[in-house]
């Protein structure tokens, strides 16, 4: 695994720095001394663990037949092996250039790559962590194509000037060896042929290696008379060469999507010309071109017809077609359509030797987004379930959550219901890449991801034990009527596209309730049940933001603590002074012919029929305001065991009961403020009346015109919450971490520099007045110029009074500031310890009443508080610039901790390791850092990953016990630790069980020692014997039955004789003609 260097903050260094943590000198902190820290900088080590997901950009791939591994490289030079389930390794190439071609070393734990930058590299796949042994640079030409021959330790290298060159791969090193393209091709053309396009070997005699050419010249040239047997002419284009078997006809593919098969004896003309997909015009005429056939593969069957397999190759005029994989067998085709393009295939055969009939089973289509493995020995050609988590980005990802340490039995449950919706009709055999082992790894905590994806879909994942499986599919969108066509599509939507995407997840593994936040302005809360239900009508809460005050000067003590004062009042219910949900009236116009009090989604009028899993408890909808579109929603909680979920944004905050589907509380940030309020508000500008797109998916990262730098007014530096006001950042300058931002926001640009947004939420029993000396339900508010502010909450004690008497609010005020906006608040009780959230655990909804055990709800003990010291708790405030601690109910700030003063913090979280609590951080400008609590102390400082795109901004978050992820691609998840323990424990999951000739020029190639040790390499053997010896006993190793190989073995002992005599005959052929050089 790669580490990274890291810098490990000394423990107790903590002098007077902009960085460093402070005490604050308030009376009754002695008690603060004698809290024990467990949590220490040698606790943590950062490395990467696994990545999950379709490798990004693919462009190559390559199977080993015996090891059943399968490789696929990238256009950004990543590396991915698959194997059985769950068995999955990333590697990457340090140049970051495209893998055009990879060959494996069949059965010998080994792989060769070429790259787009005329390298080839030999990767040891046999030790802890694949890595490269050798390279070779390629400095005059350019390589095209690659071929090494089965159990051969020579690699033909096919280059863009038509030459061939020999590289040993036991040395790594060039071969005098040369076929130069003049003499290959000699008078049969008086033009150059064009780079080499295909290479391969007789099945039948090694020394004869066949050559295509781009121009349609194929050349089948002896090794050992060094001269070309016979020359094939065609007039198309070629694009790929396969044997037969037997060594005496091959098929070539053209760029007029014609096949035309070879004798080898017989140069003159083919055999045989057909276009598969082209139309046979009664006059007999030649048929009409057709688009060229990029791949054939020709392999046979022993007890019946063989089989053509071809990509490409379709009638012009089959215009809007999806790709296509045509499989001839007989006097069958079967044209099996795609999903998206063809990047390659292989056909995957019982037998690794080509000189043997190769049964095929099976064929491995590489596409741009997806793998798909075709049965060929099922009527129908089904495909087989594919066993990876490969559909991460089925809809693009627009937000994710992790979950470390779940409840044991979520996991099992999400499994039960996810296993009804899995599809039908796949192939009953098992997966056919099957090859390497698991380590025995040491996590054994449940681990689950959550994923919300653009067409409004959720999944969850098991990730567990550093694998990743789909556990479970929720579509919202589901609640919401959709348009048949774009002109269908309703004038209150303020997003152009994907109305239905995922903006904030909030989840109580506990009592699975989840609550969820769309773009369109939209909350919807799901409910976890195991039957079914059908809902005749969705219940719908409409809830009508509006802030006249909106602009905002911050005062100059930006980030100075401000003394809590309680607003007068010390209840409110819905049917009295607080705003209710305004219902959708029979006219979405105000007098003035604005739209008013309608919502951006219409919601489905039809029943719902809903399936055991997540069913909607209750659907919120922000609606347009005189003309005005709502804003969409920037932060989200929700609470089991009070029954709320609380929503803001930049207009202010809302509180709902889902239980009793009522509306608690709708007001500005400036109201929560009261007589406390430190800023400045001025009449909000004028607004346009439709809002952008999200922003939230990946696209071609369009141009868009540079808009001035985003900032937190507090601090005067970039800040993260006008990303949560919906717009689409892109990355633009690496050294002040600024950002552009397309263009088309309601918001102009005063808004953006001065609105005061809900940032985070936070639901415990807490002590937040002053006077209190009992924990009381509360939700403390977090704003984006670093306001926290809490709110008391009273909650009838009884579940039948619960769902009778509404639900008391009462304000508190603000109780401290920061730099920067709030992004995470968190609880710890008088020793230190994190407070767990408070929660109801999960019962079944759906029970009848008198079924029902409805469970009590869990909260954390609070110890009494002592008239010598009266604080008994401690809030944990993060913001994108410091981090505090705040005793309660004093509010006096005990700790505080400048995180950054060049950047700002994106994500934090308050996590719980084996040795303790602490915060982590993850900043703008890369860096990966963590705190101790309550003291603030830096325990890890990694300068980990720059912030390339807004995807990693979006997607990035932390976990318990030392876990965290980010989407690093559109389609691929990366997991980090930064768990020491699990650093160390880490273990592989990958496990494979698995002469020179003359002096070549210096000056062509230049050969690279790689960083990989020799671990569990081996030579290639002196002769074929051995081979096919040692070969035998890997399959055997492999469970194959040695019976049904002794018949092919001892036909080969005869080739394998022919073969070495060739073999000696070439080396000293080589020797001899070690003078050879490149003819200019």
């Amino acid at each position: 695994m790669k580490k990274f260097n890291i810098r490990k903050v000394l423990d107790g260094l903590t002098a007077a720095s902009s960085s460093s943590s402070a005490a604050s000198a308030q009376s009754g902190n002695r008690e603060n001394d004698m809290i024990q820290e467990t949590l220490q900088s040698e606790h943590f080590q950062l490395c990467k663990t696994v990545r999950h997901g379709f490798p990004y950009q693919p462009s190559s791939m390559a199977f080993d037949p015996v090891q059943k591994i399968l490789a696929i490289g990238t256009q950004s030079g990543a590396l991915r092996l698959f194997g059985r389930a769950g068995v999955e390794c990333y590697c990457q190439h340090e140049s970051g250039s495209a893998v055009i071609q990879l060959e494996f070393l069949v059965n010998e734990g080994a792989l060769v790559s070429a790259l787009a930058d005329d390298s080839i590299h030999l990767w040891n796949l046999r030790q802890k962590l694949p890595a490269i042994l050798h390279s070779l640079k390629f400095n005059r030409e350019r390589i095209t194509f690659c071929h090494l021959p089965f159990q051969s330790k020579w690699l033909y290298v096919g280059t863009e000037r038509g030459n061939i060159h020999i590289v040993n791969v036991e040395s790594f090193t060039l071969s005098g060896y040369v076929i130069m393209w003049n003499k290959a091709i000699e008078l049969s053309s008086k033009t150059h042929p064009g780079p080499v396009v295909h290479i391969s070997d007789n099945p039948m005699d090694e020394g004869k290696l066949l050559i295509g050419f781009e121009c349609g010249i194929v050349v089948l040239w002896d090794l050992k008379s060094k001269k070309a047997d016979y020359r094939y002419n065609y007039d198309e284009a070629i694009h790929s060469v396969a044997w037969h078997h037997e060594g005496k006809q091959f098929v070539c593919s053209h760029s007029d999507g014609t096949l035309t098969t070879w004798n080898v004896r017989a140069p003159a003309k083919p055999a045989q010309t057909i276009t598969p997909h082209g139309k046979q015009p009664k006059d007999g005429k030649k048929p009409e071109p057709c688009k060229p056939i990029l791949k054939v593969e020709y392999k046979t069957t022993r007890a019946g017809d063989p089989f053509m397999i071809l990509c490409g190759g379709l009638s012009y005029d089959t215009v809007g077609r999806r790709p296509c994989l045509t499989v001839m067998h007989g006097k069958s085709t079967a044209v099996l359509e795609m999903d998206y393009p063809i990047v390659d295939f292989l056909t995957l055969c019982e037998t690794p030797y080509p000189n043997d009939f190769q049964e095929p089973y099976a064929v491995v289509v590489l596409l741009e987004k997806d793998l798909v493995v075709i049965d060929l020995a099922q009527i129908g050609y089904p495909i087989f379930e594919n066993p990876y988590p490969l559909s991460i980005h089925e809809s693009p990802v627009t937000c994710c959550e992790y979950f470390a340490d779940c409840p044991a039995e979520v996991i099992p449950a999400l499994y039960s219901v996810g296993s009804r919706q899995k599809r039908q009709g796949f192939s009953k055999k098992e997966w056919p890449i099957s090859g390497g082992n698991w380590g025995q790894g040491t996590l054994s905590f449940s681990e689950i991801i959550i994923t919300g994806h653009a067409d409004g879909s959720i999944k969850f994942w098991d990730a567990s034990a550093l694998m990743l499986q789909v556990l479970y599919k929720l579509k919202t969108a589901k609640v919401f009527e959709k348009p048949r066509g774009k002109e269908e599509k309703s004038s209150t939507e303020i997003v152009d596209e994907d109305p239905f995407a995922i903006q904030i997840l909030s989840w109580c593994p506990e009592s699975r309730v989840l609550c969820v936040a769309g773009v369109s302005a939209h909350v919807i809360v799901y409910r976890f049940s195991k039957q079914e239900v059908t809902t005749e009508v969705v219940q719908l809460l409409e809830v009508r933001m509006q802030c006249e005050l909106n602009e905002v000067e911050s005062p100059e003590c930006g980030g100075e603590q401000v003394s809590a004062v309680s607003t007068p009042g010390t209840s409110s219910s819905p049917q009295t002074s607080l705003p209710q949900s305004h219902p959708s009236t029979s006219s979405n116009n105000s007098s003035d012919g604005l739209r008013d009090n309608v919502p951006c989604l219409k919601v489905r009028s039809s029943p719902l029929k809903q399936s055991p899993g997540y069913q909607v408890e209750l659907l919120i909808q922000l609606v347009w305001v005189s003309g005005e579109p709502p804003q969409q929603i920037t932060s989200l909680a929700v609470n089991s065991a009070y029954g709320l979920v609380a929503f803001g944004n930049g207009n202010g905050l809302a509180v709902v009961d889902y239980l009793q589907k009522t509306l608690l509380l709708n007001m500005s940030t400036a109201e929560l403020y009261g007589s406390t309020d430190p800023h400045h508000r001025q009449p909000r500008s004028p607004r346009k009346t439709r809002q952008p797109s999200a922003g939230l998916c990946d696209g071609n990262d369009a141009s868009a015109a540079p808009e001035e730098k985003c900032k937190s007014p507090t601090s005067g530096k970039d800040s993260l919450f006008f990303f949560l006001l919906s717009f689409s950042f892109k990355f633009t300058d690496a050294r002040d971490n600024s950002f552009s931002r397309s263009r088309s926001s309601s918001v102009t640009s005063i808004d953006r520099e001065s609105r005061e947004v809900i940032s985070s939420f936070y639901f415990c029993d807490s002590l937040s007045k002053k006077s209190e000396t009992v924990a009381v339900p509360s939700l403390w508010v977090g704003t984006s110029l670093g306001s926290m502010l809490a709110i008391a909450l009273t909650v009838p004690s009884t579940p039948e009074q619960r769902m009778q008497q509404p639900v008391g609010v009462s304000f508190c005020g603000p109780v401290v500031r920061l730099k920067g906006g709030i992004l995470r608040m968190a609880q710890l009780d008088a020793s230190g310890t994190l407070l767990p959230h408070v929660y109801e655990s999960w019962y079944e909804p759906n029970a009848p009443e008198e079924e029902r055990e409805r469970p009590q709800r869990r909260r954390p003990t609070t110890p009494p508080s002592s008239q010598e010291n009266p604080d008994c708790q401690y809030a944990v405030v993060c913001s994108e610039k410091q981090a505090k601690v705040v005793a309660m109910p004093s509010q006096n700030c005990v700790y505080e901790h400048n995180i950054t003063e060049t950047s700002f913090v994106l994500r934090a979280d308050v996590v719980t390791m084996t040795a303790g609590v602490g915060i982590a951080c993850f900043c703008a400008n890369g860096h990966i850092m963590t705190l101790s609590l309550p003291s603030l102390r830096p325990l890890l400082d990694v300068n980990y990953l720059p912030l390339t795109d807004m995807r990693i901004a979006r997607t990035f978050c932390f976990s318990n016990q030392g876990q965290a992820l980010y989407l690093t691609s559109p389609t691929e998840i990366q997991r980090i630790t930064y768990n020491q323990e699990t650093c160390d424990n880490l273990q592989v999951r990958l496990s494979f069980q698995t002469e020179t000739a003359g002096k070549a020029s210096r000056s062509l190639a230049q050969h690279i020692p790689g960083p990989g040790g020799m671990e569990g390499m081996k030579g290639a053997a002196s002769g074929v014997v051995g081979e096919l010896a040692r070969a035998r006993i890997a399959l055997d190793e492999r469970g194959q039955k040695l019976g049904e190989l002794e018949e092919r073995t001892a036909a080969m002992m005869s080739s394998a004789d022919s073969f070495s005599k060739h073999a000696h005959d070439v080396r000293q052929s080589l020797a001899i003609h070690h003078d050879s050089c490149f003819v200019k």
